[in-house]
């Protein structure tokens, strides 16, 4: 069985990329790689926000995977727009990494709370969640992979980086990390930390099961089912700061979610804890309790900040 893997070209992708196709290949599966550039990484001069909240980083993969080019597209989970459509479909979550968001620097001494530091960020949960728990300091967009951002910061673009924990690991930068946020503090966006494997539902029967049963985290699975359908109800994207974040506690699902309005002012966030086996059942039941606390007003207000 051979097995075509797409994956964005970043170093980070790549990283991912190989991560599946050594648990595949470790299973005697022969696999090849296949590089595809997205929107989002031809467009760098833009915030994420100004591009469009949907398939910045996976349209140009889908569009492989339905025309049968590659097999599965590997993502990380947060990028992966809550809607897939009717054709498509994630077959796998990987064992989620730390999904906490990080702060790193070339600087040897920086306190989040005293100094009028500068941080950068493409991300605008990020901003906005900044702007609420550290108003004193300035924040910049900072776009491009993980080695050009340090590259930027370390002309003097910023002083920092907020970062998800995962990447930085995974390049091997925590020798950077001068903070790392609680999921509490700062709670994640979904998906943070989780690689997810995609497929066309067209895939030969053999090859999806096959792939499910190597590579797939059931208890991660679980958690990303509950975030996603969160996601999903609330109809938010990369452009919209929600968040939400689930772990397993005694065979229960607990999920911590919630929305923080561009400005940081006004942040709605609620935790449920429900059985595994209403792992979607918990996201929509949240999705409904943040919209009806005020969560609606908050995301209509952001959907005309963001079109003007």
């Amino acid at each position: 069985m051979n097995i075509k893997i797409g994956t964005r070209g970043s170093l980070l992708a790549l990283w991912q990329a190989n991560f599946i196709k050594n648990q595949l290949e470790n299973k005697g599966l022969n696999t090849e790689i296949i590089i595809i550039e997205t929107k989002g990484d031809k467009i760098l001069d833009k915030t994420l926000s100004k591009i469009g909240s949907k398939g910045v980083f996976t349209e140009e993969l889908e569009t492989q995977l339905l025309n049968g080019s590659i097999d599965i597209a590997v993502h990380s989970a947060k990028d992966l727009q809550s809607d897939l459509g009717e054709e498509l479909e994630i077959i796998a979550f990987s064992e989620r990494e730390k999904s906490n968001d990080v702060l790193i620097s070339h600087l040897p001494k920086l306190n989040l709370h005293s100094n009028k530091i500068v941080i950068g960020t493409s991300s605008t949960r990020r901003v906005a969640m900044l702007k609420a728990n550290f108003p004193k300091n300035k924040i910049v967009a900072m776009r491009g992979n993980l080695q050009t951002r340090i590259k930027k910061m370390e002309a003097g673009g910023c002083d920092a980086l907020m970062l998800a924990f995962a990447g930085v690991h995974r390049m091997h930068y925590d020798n950077l990390i001068i903070h790392e946020f609680s999921t509490t503090e700062l709670v994640p966006p979904v998906g943070q930390g989780t690689i997810a494997i995609e497929a066309s539902k067209k895939l030969e029967l053999e090859k999806r099961i096959t792939i499910r049963s190597i590579c797939n985290h059931p208890e991660t699975e679980n958690c990303l089912l509950a975030e996603r359908q969160y996601l999903k109800v609330l109809k938010g994207g990369c452009s919209i700061p929600v968040f939400g974040n689930a772990i397993n506690i005694n065979n229960k699902i607990s999920l911590t979610a919630g929305i923080i309005s561009l400005d940081g002012k006004d942040k709605i966030q609620e935790t449920i804890l429900q059985d595994l086996e209403s792992a979607e059942e918990i996201g929509t039941i949240m999705a409904e309790k943040i919209l009806n606390l005020g969560g609606k007003e908050i995301l209509e207000k952001i959907k005309t900040q963001l079109q003007k």
